[in-house]
């Protein structure tokens, strides 16, 4: 079972502002769609909270401090662990062989060291913002492909999709 994390970083290596997106890559949104449907998607609760409903054609699981949480149309767990589970066992029944992790920064962050494979979107702006995505270490990580595209008309910039595996793992 792959683990994935699937995650848009500008040139400065901002992820998020105020809870928000600070770019707008429509594209990018499509290609999320395609990695992620019919598989699990594991993400913080400020992610869901961000998305304003789950997202549709695949398991929702939230990893939440909060033990009172409770997410319509989501799983809710409070522990890497539970989630890695939750995961796991929806993927079987799914016949998925990977789990999508979507964010934010300390669900990333939490994940990296199982993380077989990186879905990067380089977004080629340099935008404030209040949360940031790891430098990706080329010790650990390969680069195995990328396609740098313009900004289609519902895009706010340029941006390269690139794909990392784990070094050691085939």
């Amino acid at each position: 079972m792959e683990i994935v994390l699937v995650v848009a970083v500008a040139e400065n290596g901002v992820i998020g502002r105020d809870n928000t997106i600070p770019w707008r890559l429509k594209t990018d949104q499509q290609r999320l769609k395609a990695i992620t449907m019919n598989k699990p998607v594991v993400m913080g609760r400020k992610t869901f909270e961000s998305l304003r409903r789950p997202l549709p054609g695949r398991t929702n699981i939230v990893v939440t401090r909060d033990v009172n949480y409770q997410a319509r149309g989501a799983v809710v767990t409070t522990s890497f662990e539970n989630a890695r589970a939750v995961a796991h066992g929806d993927a079987l029944r799914r016949f998925a062989t990977e789990i999508a992790v979507i964010g934010g920064a300390e669900i990333y962050a939490q994940w990296m060291g199982v993380a077989d494979r990186l879905e990067i979107t380089e977004v080629h702006a340099r935008p404030d913002g209040d949360t940031r995505f790891d430098i990706i270490d080329a010790k650990d990580w390969e680069e195995v492909a990328r396609v740098r595209n313009p900004a289609g008309p519902d895009d706010s910039a340029d941006f390269s999709y690139v794909t990392y595996r784990r070094r050691g793992r085939r």
